[in-house]
């Protein structure tokens, strides 16, 4: 369930002088506001793409949304997200960080007031989508205000806090989805997970435009708008039949969409190449290092996974073992703790194992995999929360010591003046992935399931699903190897 920002981090910054810089003592109070604004900001973006999923049944039920509907509340927030990531650093630095998070706060406030007031599954759609465009906007403005805006000892407790927010928000959004689902405040179900983003995007603005600090790039490239474009169309032309076809026995508009969306990347492709010199939106050369491009190609598949996994496992806690939002909520509980055990364990070895370390993570969430699947395939309607808690937290452990070592390795041996395309580029491969493995379970769930609440139906889908997922696994496991095996050797 890690979720990651876009570091676009500047070479050159102009602060407006009316806001002098907060870790200047006269500005002590300002600065914590700032950075509890910023840190704020960051917790609503990264809770929305999880509050959701323990909320999805009682969503369905409620607005009669189909399990194409069901996907695409999810692939709706991370699709713009991962099209507008890099878009959404550049108009920062063009036009000013603090400008373009509140503009974002605004689309994602109202459009979380939208989400909470919708009536059927067209209009919360629709809604999901533009929560996202307001996240494409709003992330890659909190990780740059940081750098820019604290230094020294100030800047190592603002990063280290903005670590802590992360790790939380993994933990805190199922469960968050889960308590307000449950506790049906005023009779409005599900409604409540939307709706308390409205108080606090407004807090948001009004204290973000009083104590943020304006910042922007000295030397900013002009966002390449036409490849934003392209690579926007290609992907949906992608997503779309790959997430409806199932629905209509995939006809023949399914194949033509597919075909298109495959040419028009490669339109898109042939656009970057001859825009290289003028700030693509890719920069291609980039992947020319084996370290990078392995290292993409396996955190593209770590989304692939994990937007295959936990969509389809809240729907298998809750209509096919039976429990309630809040046990399921407690299952990504222990998940999460597992992951933080993981990742901690990661962060201790400070690189020494290279890609041992991750490959093992790997390995480990395989191993854990297998025994969940044999555990629901023996266990069937019997399988209970504390039965599941071995497995259900290794399966978190491994996944814990894959997602710092592999971003580290893969951006390792990035030059200084690349690190913010490659990083924003690393980090839209995971939105895409999780984009995509949302897709899929149309392909390898609902198309056993039909959107069925039948237990043992959804029981066997999920096994299928921990087939597939184990495949990914073994896949990313296979293109760490792109990645350093000493621990000394960060480049390529």
């Amino acid at each position: 369930m890690s979720s990651s920002a876009l570091d676009n981090e500047p070479q050159h910054t102009t602060p407006t002088p009316k806001h002098p810089a907060p870790h200047h003592p006269k500005m002590a109070l300002a600065a914590r506001i700032a950075l509890l604004v910023l840190l704020t900001a960051e917790l609503m973006d990264i809770l929305d793409q999880s509050i959701v999923l323990t909320a999805l049944p009682a969503i369905q039920e409620s607005t009669g949304a189909g399990p194409a509907a069901v996907q695409w509340l999810t692939t709706g927030y991370s699709l713009p997200i991962a099209i507008g990531l890099i878009t959404g650093g550049r108009l920062g630095d063009l036009y000013g960080r603090r400008k373009i998070l509140l503009i974002g706060t605004v689309v994602f406030t109202t459009a979380s007031l939208l989400c909470g007031l919708a009536t059927g599954p067209g209009v919360l759609i629709v809604a999901r989508m533009l929560q996202g465009a307001g996240v494409a906007l709003m992330i890659p403005q909190v990780l740059a205000t940081l750098h820019v805006t604290f230094d020294g000892q100030n800047r190592s407790k603002a990063f280290g806090l903005y670590g802590a927010v992360l790790s939380l928000a993994n933990v805190l959004g199922p469960v968050l989805g889960g308590l307000l689902t449950e506790a049906d405040l005023l009779g409005l179900s599900w409604r409540p997970i939307f709706l308390i983003n409205v108080p606090v995007g407004l807090a948001v603005l009004v204290l973000g435009r009083r104590f943020i600090p304006e910042s922007m790039a000295g030397k900013a490239e002009r966002p390449d708008l036409t490849g934003m474009a392209l690579s926007a169309l290609a992907i949906v032309l992608i997503v779309f039949p790959l997430t409806e076809g199932h629905l209509h026995h995939w006809p023949l508009w399914c194949f033509a969409l597919l075909g298109t969306g495959l040419l028009v990347l490669g339109v898109f492709l042939r656009h970057q190449q001859r825009a290289q010199d003028n700030a693509p939106l890719v920069t291609l050369s980039l992947f020319r290092g084996r370290q990078f491009s392995g290292g993409t190609a396996a955190q593209l598949m770590h989304g692939l996974l994990c937007g295959l996994f936990f969509m389809t496992w809240t729907l298998y806690l809750q209509r096919g073992l039976g429990m309630s939002p809040l046990s399921a909520a407690l299952a990504f509980v222990l998940l999460s703790l597992g992951e933080l055990a993981g990742a901690t364990i990661a962060a201790k070895s400070s690189g020494r194992f290279a890609r041992r370390l991750p490959q093992t993570g790997a390995l480990i969430t395989i191993a854990a995999m297998a025994a969940y699947g044999l555990q629901a395939a023996t266990g069937q309607a019997a399988l209970t929360l504390p039965a599941m808690t071995a497995p259900v937290v290794l399966i978190g452990f491994g996944l814990g010591m894959v997602s710092g070592p592999l971003a580290d390795m893969s951006l390792a041996g990035i030059p200084h003046e690349d690190a913010g395309a490659a990083s924003g580029l690393f980090n839209t491969a995971m939105h895409l992935g999780i984009a995509l493995g949302t897709a899929l379970t149309a392909l390898v769930f609902f198309a056993t399931t039909g959107g069925s609440p039948d237990a043992a139906i959804n029981r066997d889908a999920f096994i299928t699903v921990l087939w597939w997922v184990g495949g990914l696994l073994a896949l990313m496991w296979a293109l760490m190897f792109c990645l350093p095996e000493q621990a000394d050797n960060q480049a390529d």
